[in-house]
């Protein structure tokens, strides 16, 4: 994960003090996402929070560029899905601002430097989701850092702190109690006759080569005790059994058999989804499903794929969703059935169900709006009489076998066909409506009509 020499030295050219004084934070973000490559970004970042992290830019607006470059390397992706969001939430909310009143604040090893409230303020702009084309990104570090902050912060990022603390939880406790192998050791007292090495030798040293501790961690070593051995004298009893009709060879004569009929019904369904089956094939399928009812949960059927499947096979649609009315997945079934594209296959299949089983009522009301919705904006007038025609006899035919409550929708329906009059199946629909408004059938009990509509006549 460490850089070569060369990149090591691009990335130090950035953040050179002089580049970054004349530079503004977009342009140096630009600066390292052209000269690094994708695929390296995560080795870039990892030597940015080694820098911060060992105190080796020593200058404020050093940091700032830093953080930028950090975020932006990412850009686009949420905070959640940046592989450095701990740093940002780190720098933002210190470990040491949640100690108990009266405990002193206390360094620890590792510990990224403490940004003021200019820099802050910042750096929540940063992450926060402010569009990034922001003017805060075309200031220099040196301005971000001089900036007025606000009395009250108007960016909420409590979402974001709760949601990466969810996932903090769910790493095993040690990985969270690491601690970098590159501390800061501030030089308190200079030695003179020291060799001076130069800050730039110092971090090449440190981010390059085969063994380089970048993005290293010490952790705490997991240390378990060895179970005890279990004390079983009676376990070799089977090697010499000295009545053999107390142990009896139990054998899985199973074991190691194709499961043929499986294999079949997985590469009917696969076909299923593409085109067709012929009536062999649907017979075959359908044959195998019945012999096995588990069966139908190892086909390779998924909600997503339900569309696919009801388009090209309606009648194997039909048969497996009758065969999953209990399993738990059968809301989301239901959900992407009455949601799908409207056509005859999808109708067919909606309407053997209610005449089979008792479907949510929701369900069936949901398909019968999303029906009247499609024939409403649909432009091509062939297909819009032909898909109208097909409601109208839908309709109908749930009326008349008493699956809907004609009054829950009988204003929507009604409307539906008064505005395709010109369709006899609409008019039909239309006088089947008066019919039950008026007691002639019985059926349900429906709304009093206001006044007269033109399919009165």
């Amino acid at each position: 994960m460490a850089l070569t020499v060369e990149q090591c030295n691009l990335l130090l050219d950035v953040l050179e003090p002089g580049n970054i004084k004349s530079q503004s934070l977009e342009a140096l973000t630009k600066d390292v996402i052209r000269k690094f490559d994708k695929s390296d970004h995560f080795r870039v970042g990892s030597c940015l929070v080694m820098l911060l992290q060992a105190d080796l830019l020593p200058d404020r607006d050093q940091r700032v560029a830093a953080l930028t470059i950090l975020q932006q390397l990412y850009r686009g992706e949420t905070l959640i899905n940046n592989p450095f969001a701990s740093i940002f939430l780190h720098v933002l909310y210190p470990p040491e601002q949640h100690n108990t009143i009266g405990v002193p604040k206390l360094e620890y090893p590792g510990q990224l430097p403490k940004l003021s409230d200019a820099e802050k303020h910042f750096v929540t702009l940063l992450v926060s989701d402010t569009p990034k084309d922001a003017q805060f990104l075309r200031k220099t570090a040196l301005q971000v850092i001089s900036q007025e902050v606000p009395t009250a912060s108007t960016v909420d990022l409590s979402a974001i702190r709760a949601a990466f603390t969810e996932k903090q939880s769910e790493l095993p406790q040690t990985s969270k109690s690491g601690i970098p192998v590159i501390l800061s050791l501030p030089d308190k007292a200079s030695d003179r006759d020291q060799p001076v090495t130069s800050l730039r030798e110092i971090i090449q040293k440190l981010a390059t080569g085969e063994n380089a501790p970048i993005n290293r961690v010490y952790k705490p070593e997991f240390v378990t005790l060895a179970p005890p051995l279990l004390n079983c004298q009676d376990e070799p009893v089977w090697l010499n059994p000295t009545n053999p009709k107390e142990h009896l060879v139990c054998y899985d004569a199973t074991m190691c058999i194709p499961d043929v009929a499986g294999y079949e019904a997985r590469q009917l369904m696969n076909k299923a989804y593409k085109s067709a089956l012929s009536i062999p094939q649907q017979q075959q399928l359908l044959g195998e499903l019945e012999k096995d009812p588990k069966l139908v949960y190892h086909v390779g059927l998924t909600p997503s794929k339900l569309p696919e499947l009801v388009e090209n096979n309606p009648l194997i649609a039909i048969e497996v969703l009758l065969k999953l009315m209990q399993s738990k997945q059968i809301t989301e079934y239901f959900s992407v059935l009455v949601n799908m594209e409207m056509s005859l296959h999808s109708m067919e299949v909606v309407n053997r169900l209610t005449t089979t089983v008792d479907l949510p009522t929701e369900f069936v009301h949901l398909y019968i709006s999303n029906c009247i919705s499609t024939c409403e904006t649909i432009k091509d007038r062939y297909m819009q009489n032909r898909l109208v025609r097909l409601v109208c006899v839908f309709l109908q035919s749930l009326i008349r076998n008493k699956i809907i409550n004609v009054q829950e929708l009988f204003i929507e329906v009604q409307a539906f066909c008064i505005e395709f009059s010109r369709i006899r199946e609409a008019a039909a629909l239309f006088r089947l409506l008066k019919q039950l408004e008026s007691g002639e059938l019985g059926l349900v009990s429906s709304p009093t009509l206001g006044s007269k509509t033109k399919l009165d006549a």
